[in-house]
């Protein structure tokens, strides 16, 4: 087997082990009356409904295995969904929407995702799914701002390289759903909600921007993040003056740890990077290739990160440090990308065509970079792959790797290589998986 193929099969046990209903159903279990999630007991003769809500990539997979495990015990729901991110259900209702930039067809569904919590009693469990991309499928924005205005502030939060974390301080404090609200707003009803992490450090406020976790960021944050960009000259009126009222205390913050409604809240992760990890790193031992992961935790920018990793791919070739060949580097997480140019691509497929740069001309190394979810970007593909003979063969064709790299057109670049990945929707999103393999073909 090529270096390329073990790529691709050690890339496609990751998001084997991410598949979001295997990590629902490997957490519910249904014992007579009894619903147990993990240690968390749900006698279910005391709950008069149990409903289902949420939002996210994987959120219509994980709705599927959680009518599978209660069947006909579930009342009805609603789930926000990316366009195609579909499985089918019989009593949740699935309502496709925009990401990663929040449309109309979100705001309608949060709006009854919102009522379906408000309407919940005390004797009924509201059931979440959240997923990666629940912080733009699960838009409602806080009056006197807009949908459009909320738009532009996310795009050029994006555009500019914030991190999530960053941006979603900014979009909890534009919401009326997010950070923590959305379990005020289903207070007192029991609220459990499942959580697919694609966040660095798997942190409860972070994930899909913490709609039903306690929310450590305030508006100060917010602001301060828009400042830290350059942004407050160039967001909307609304915007700022939404933030800066909240700043004053004009507004009610997002509600804190310890807050009574977290009382009746348990918030349970079901899946993470390190379990896509975990499983690329058993498929490479199992190909003969020594796994080394360098972490799940990586994120900064994509340039800097992949000029990193093949930095260590050198190593190994010039010293057998610290790894000998054949060698798998395995690493999790999520970069950014700084748009300078007017490309097409996304943060994998320009790690993949920064490592390819540096490490031109190398023998019996592959390079590739994939997304979870399948996609990357705004394209089509989740990623791409690359070799030592990446920019000979480009150069064959006309193609200056620099100049696409600079122009943040990965994806042109690798279409006309015939080196995209592309997996179609996965229904999951834990985060991105990296690999360079290092050793001899065949």
């Amino acid at each position: 087997m090529t270096l390329r193929k073990k790529a691709l099969a050690v890339f496609r046990a990751a998001l084997e082990a991410a598949d979001p209903g295997a990590a629902v159903r490997r957490s519910l279990h249904l014992g007579g009356n009894i619903l147990l999630a993990r240690r968390r007991r749900y006698p279910l003769n005391q709950f008069e409904n149990v409903w289902v809500a949420g939002a996210g990539k994987a959120s219509a997979v994980m709705a599927q295995a959680v009518e599978r495990v209660l069947g006909s015990r579930v009342r009805g729901g609603l789930v926000n969904v990316k366009y195609g991110h579909l499985a089918r259900l019989r009593r949740i209702e699935l309502n496709q929407c925009g990401h990663p930039v929040p449309d109309a067809a979100g705001v309608r569904g949060a709006l009854r995702i919102a009522e379906i919590a408000r309407g919940a009693g005390e004797r009924d469990l509201v059931i979440c799914v959240i997923s990666g991309g629940a912080s733009a499928l699960l838009p409602m924005p806080a009056p006197p701002v807009t949908l459009e205005e909320k738009q532009a502030v996310t795009k050029l939060l994006l555009a500019c390289g914030a991190s999530i974390h960053e941006i979603n301080a900014v979009r909890k404090h534009l919401s009326l759903i997010k950070g923590g609200q959305l379990a005020r707003l289903a207070y007192p009803a029991q609220v459990l909600a499942l959580l697919l992490s694609d966040v660095i450090g798997d942190d409860l406020d972070v994930i899909g921007s913490g709609p039903t976790a306690p929310d450590a960021s305030t508006f100060a944050d917010a602001w301060a993040v828009l400042g830290k960009y350059g942004l407050g000259e160039r967001i909307p009126a609304a915007v700022s003056e939404r933030i800066e009222r909240g700043v004053r205390g004009e507004i009610a913050e997002t509600p804190k740890p310890g807050d009574p409604v977290f009382g009746r809240t348990t918030n349970l992760i079901v899946g993470s990077n390190r379990l896509a990890v975990d499983a690329a790193v058993r498929k490479a031992r199992e190909l003969g290739l020594r796994p080394l992961v360098l972490s799940t935790l990586i994120e900064g920018e994509t340039r800097d990160v992949a000029r990193m990793h093949a930095a260590i791919v050198r190593e190994i070739l010039a010293s057998g440090r610290p790894a000998k060949p054949p060698v798998c580097l395995i690493s999790g997480g999520e970069t950014t990308v700084t748009l300078r140019g007017n490309g097409l691509g996304g943060r994998n497929q320009e790690f993949v065509l920064a490592a390819a740069i540096d490490l031109a001309g190398s023998d019996g190394v592959v390079v590739l970079s994939g997304g979870t979810d399948g996609t990357d970007g705004p394209t089509d593909a989740a990623g791409a792959i690359a070799d030592g003979a990446t920019l000979r063969r480009a150069e064959r064709l006309g193609l200056d790797a620099r100049r696409f790299l600079a122009e943040n057109d990965s994806y042109r670049f690798f279409e006309a290589l015939g080196d995209l990945v592309k997996t179609g929707p996965t229904n999951t999103n834990v985060m991105d998986v990296r690999l360079l393999l290092v050793g001899r073909e065949g």
